[in-house]
């Protein structure tokens, strides 16, 4: 079994394709050179940690684009660094906003289409198209002629887009007052859907989908399909970073952030066993780096929205007390240290054991048997730790959902079928 899970695991990351010099990485690895491998692996997992991603948001005047910019970074209109929002179009030229704890991820907060003096050749001059890996453009009525025509010039410089009807919650609230005896949710979504979808095709685009949002609910109504189509068409170390970016809204997003960050846990045992490895402290047959562990482990907490920051905001935002969140989880209440980290690879050694003789029969690695107890023994801490962060901001999703009673986890299986179909 556990020589399965270490090919697949190979299979998937493409160990050595990962670097830019595959050929001196699989000599190395050939040679059973940990050092060599370790600093070669190094490199790229630098690259990974550190690739810069720049999305584009522009649109109607109105549309929310602003307050999307805020929701997708996991920040209120009013957070520290979030992107001024209003009644009228408060963005005059292209504005960059990092991530709040991935700063390599930038979310440009474009200025409004449709206005009276809006000149088409004028605004793709000024946004530079070329500068961004893809678009949202979103409107909270219909797509206007004008945003068909930069949909078109975003295909001619080769880049992707998505259309976003916002608002969505809005129309849901007046129709129901509106109609309440005959109201159908379903059918309001499918009539804004349509519409959308139609007024597209008039204007000579083809196949066009359409993704259905509210800014203040992202977990609801199309996030998760539009989550599926962005996170599918990126490249993968793009794919990783804005992966780990996404706020924790839902199951789905959960459960996509784990697959990416366990097929890169060879990579991360591997550099911290390999490059300024000591032995650790009440387990001098294990050597590793400890510091980098914590780091690692600091970066679950992180994506997950383990952190002190994220957890203390939640509570502000749900009105919870903050212990009682804290109750939810099973792993780290306090910052990773590096005397934490040492108890877990103790508590992990035992099952390592028996794992680390498997790892002679893998290919590649079994070449670097000298190193086998080590490596098996920080990949099952990752791994197990990893788990654990998931559970606990499942724990945490369902905790910070019960602030209302008629709240459900979102968990997908409430969301629609594909756009248009």
């Amino acid at each position: 079994m556990a020589r399965e899970v270490f090919q697949s695991c190979l299979s998937q990351c493409k160990i050595l394709e990962l670097s830019k010099d595959t050929r001196a990485l699989k000599e190395a690895f050939e040679a059973g050179d940990l050092p060599a491998v370790a600093a070669k692996l190094r490199s790229t997992l630098h690259s990974l940690e550190n690739v810069r991603l720049d999305i584009g948001v522009t649109g109607g005047m109105g549309s929310g684009k602003s307050t999307f910019v805020n929701a997708i970074r996991g920040l209120g209109d009013e957070d520290p660094n979030s992107a001024r929002t209003g009644v009228v179009e408060m963005t005059v030229d292209p504005t960059p906003y990092p991530h709040p704890k991935y700063p390599n991820v930038v979310f440009w907060d474009l200025p409004g289409v449709g206005t009276p003096a809006f000149r088409a050749d004028k605004y793709f001059q000024r946004v530079q198209l070329f500068r961004y890996d893809f678009f949202l453009i979103i409107t909270s009525e219909s797509f206007t002629t004008d945003l068909t025509e930069l949909a078109r010039e975003i295909l001619r410089w080769g880049k992707r887009f998505y259309y976003i009807r916002s608002k969505v919650d809005v129309d849901i609230t007046a129709s129901r007052s509106r109609r309440p005896s005959s109201f159908s949710e379903e059918r309001v979504l499918n009539q804004i859907r349509d519409d959308c979808v139609q007024r597209l095709e008039a204007q000579g685009l083809r196949d066009p989908e359409v993704f259905l949002l509210s800014m203040f609910d992202l977990g609801k109504y199309d996030f998760r399909l539009l989550e599926e189509s962005m996170v599918r068409d990126l490249e993968s170390q793009k794919r990783h970073a804005f992966l780990v970016a996404l706020p924790n809204v839902s199951k789905p997003t959960l459960e996509r952030k784990a697959a990416s960050l366990r097929q890169h846990i060879w990579l991360v045992a591997t550099v911290a066993c390999g490059a300024n490895p000591r032995p650790v402290p009440g387990l001098p047959e294990v050597v590793c780096d400890l510091y980098m562990l914590t780091r690692a482990l600091e970066g679950y907490r992180r994506s997950f929205g383990l952190d002190g920051g994220s957890l203390v905001r939640l509570a502000e935002q749900t009105g919870q007390p903050l212990h009682k969140i804290l109750q939810a989880l099973q792993g780290p209440k306090t910052k990773v240290t590096e005397a934490l980290v040492a108890e877990l690879l103790g508590q992990a050694s035992g099952d390592a054991s028996a794992f680390s003789q498997k790892l002679l029969n893998v290919p590649i690695l079994g070449s670097l048997a000298s190193c086998s107890l080590s490596f098996a023994t920080v990949y099952w801490m990752l791994r197990t730790s990893l788990d654990v962060a998931v559970s606990d901001a499942q724990s945490v999703l369902v905790q910070a959902s019960l602030d209302s009673p008629d709240c459900r986890l979102p968990d997908g299986s409430d969301q629609w079928s594909q756009p248009g179909a």
